[in-house]
């Protein structure tokens, strides 16, 4: 049986190659999920793959992802990340290795989106690297499971 691993997204995030393309690019969402496709496939995992709007469908999905033994989340809250205290208890209660992700570099931005809950419960945060980031953060959940920690 495949390992698992679990991509989410947050609010907005359907709008991607639409929505400010100067600040988020030209690629799309299923550009992502292209791209995190090929890269799970390269390691041997499987990918769920998801978008929302819905804070509680986001915290629905990481319990889920835990509840199936999934190696890894790699999320990108979008607004969420700001606000979430929901998605952070989610994160910490599923104790499976999670990896923040951004398009932008969050800390280059405006002040108000310097501040992340959802980091507090990461492995890792990556940011800045446009839509390639996912794929680093899969390589880097691939890294963990093969290397754990002692």
């Amino acid at each position: 049986m495949a390992k698992t691993l679990f991509v989410l997204n947050g609010p907005n995030l359907n709008l991607l190659g639409t929505r400010e393309p100067h600040i988020y690019g030209a690629a799309t969402l299923k550009d992502v999920q292209a791209l995190c496709e090929t890269t799970a496939r390269k390691h041997g995992f499987e990918i769920v793959f998801r978008q929302s709007n819905i804070e509680g469908e986001i915290v629905t999905w990481i319990q889920e992802a835990a509840a199936a033994g999934a190696v890894g989340i790699v999320i990108n809250p979008a607004g969420y990340t700001t606000t979430s205290v929901a998605i952070l208890d989610a994160i910490l209660a599923a104790k499976i290795p999670t990896i923040e992700i951004h398009i932008t570099n969050i800390h280059a931005r405006e002040e108000f989106r310097h501040h992340s809950y959802i980091s507090k419960g990461a492995k890792a945060v990556i940011c800045g690297f446009g839509i390639s980031g996912y794929a680093l953060a899969i390589d880097g959940l691939a890294a963990l499971h093969a290397n754990p920690p002692k």
